[in-house]
């Protein structure tokens, strides 16, 4: 691995905000002046971010002239001869945000198929770790080590965060071992970028590079604001563009999983759509306004039961502001069933604030078509062992009937993306655009659909 050693100079605006932070002061010039510094927050901080190494057992690839007794005796190969496995390794972060339950959060692709997880502390302490439960969909996993004496971060930011904010990562850049780096807040609710789930990512230029996934990314108070998950890296390392899931989407994750041991997601009832700018000019809206135009509102549910409206548009979720339809589904992927949310929206030019209720995912058939109109009127259900979604009826004159669907077929991709269940295939279906190409799989075999 070659690595480029870069020099970074720290501006005056840095100096600047460590000073109004309230940063300690812990040296003094020869003019004696104080120098600015992080160290008194990092040592506070630092104990409470952590490496993880995973570990994974696999099999080489099969090689079929092990099946040809010819070839076996030829070779000398010994009878009841199985292929070797290989033993690998990767690298990533974590942080510890209950010390005393010894509760640790990072990205469930740090830890995606391990066989065993291994948490490590900036004091040399190393711990086997348990994978409470995953989010695959929000990129969260959560762990848990029995220890004493551990470290946890503050993640109940006093401060609301803001572009040009200066933040503060944390994590094992190529397994060098606990790095910091420093940055700004480059943009809030970052989404569109095609990566798996939902997306509504915090940008940074502070430097994230392979290993600082699962790291913290926190403000100059010590607070957690965010979980480092993913880089733009065309050179393969960093390039000042890095993306963390804000942490009050990762709590709300870890909070169901705690509870109930996965994340269980409703929705309103409603489907939606970002606004182009001749939308913006049909609705008279000003330059600049964002958020979520609600296309329909579906029967009986529980958007029609609060009020919301066809042509509503959708600025903030509890006080959160909405910039895109794949925004909108990011906030309210992470609330709870029966939770109730407020939505801010404008009507008609003026602004409204209504109140929701998060409701379970139906299975019923007049339900499909709020995961695509091209899937109105079928019937889905789960597959058994997670193994895609299953057509389990149909009514008459449906449009997947015109594009070759059948019930009984079970449907385990949408977009050439794997659909494990319901819940990923209305992910997938929801971003699919005006046409589906359905991997689909009927009497054993493979099939794929495209649906118009």
């Amino acid at each position: 691995m070659n690595l480029v050693l870069q020099r970074t100079l720290v501006g005056a605006g840095l100096w600047l905000i460590a000073t109004l932070s309230g940063a300690a002061l812990p040296a003094e010039g020869a003019d004696g002046k104080p120098f600015p510094s992080l160290a008194p927050m990092l040592k506070a901080v630092n104990p409470a971010v952590v490496n993880i190494a995973t570990y994974s057992t696999q099999q080489y690839s099969y090689n079929p002239l092990l099946n040809d007794p010819f070839f076996r005796h030829f070779f000398n190969v010994p009878r009841g001869y199985q292929q070797p496995k290989k033993r690998q390794q990767s690298a990533g972060s974590g942080v510890i945000v209950n010390a005393e339950d010894g509760i640790i959060l990072t990205n469930y692709h740090v830890i995606k198929d391990a066989d065993q997880v291994q948490v490590s502390l900036v004091d040399g302490r190393s711990f086997a770790a348990k994978v409470r439960g995953t989010d695959p969909e929000l990129d969260v996993a959560v762990l848990q080590i029995e220890a004493r004496q551990l470290t946890a971060v503050p993640t109940r930011s006093r401060h609301r965060l803001e572009v040009g904010d200066f933040v503060v990562a944390i994590g094992n850049p190529f397994g060098l071992g606990q790095t910091v780096t420093t940055g700004i807040v480059s943009a809030l609710g970052r989404s569109g970028l095609g990566m798996d789930g939902f997306e509504n990512f915090i940008q940074t230029d502070a430097s994230i590079n392979p290993g600082n996934s699962g790291g913290a990314l926190v403000n100059l108070a010590g607070e957690l604001v965010g979980i480092n998950t993913a880089i733009i890296a065309p050179a393969g390392g960093n390039v000042g563009i890095g993306f963390a899931i804000p942490t009050a989407m990762a709590l709300a994750s870890m909070e169901q999983i705690l509870t109930h041991g996965a994340v269980r997601r409703g929705h309103l009832g409603l489907s939606a759509q970002d606004i182009s700018s001749d939308l913006r000019s049909a609705f008279n809206l000003p330059p600049g306004q964002h958020g979520a135009l609600v296309v329909e509102v579906y029967p009986n549910s529980t958007a029609e039961a609060a009020g919301l409206r066809a042509g509503d548009i959708i600025v903030a979720v509890d006080a959160e502001p909405v910039h895109s339809k794949a925004q909108l589904l990011s906030l309210l992927a992470v609330k709870a069933i029966d939770d109730q949310v407020q939505l801010t929206l404008l009507r008609e030019g003026r602004e409204h604030r209504l109140t929701a209720r998060i409701e379970t995912f139906r299975l019923a058939h007049t339900d499909t078509a709020e995961i695509h109109p091209l899937l109105a009127g079928l019937e889905l259900e789960n597959a058994p062992d997670n193994q895609g979604v299953w057509v389990t009826g149909m009514v008459r004159n449906a449009p997947a009937a015109f594009n070759g669907l059948r019930p009984g077929d079970v449907i385990v991709a949408v977009n050439k993306y794997r659909v494990k269940n319901l819940r990923e295939l209305s992910t997938r279906a929801a971003a699919g655009g005006p046409t589906l190409l359905l991997q689909i799989v009927r009497n054993g075999r493979s099939y794929h659909v495209q649906l118009r």
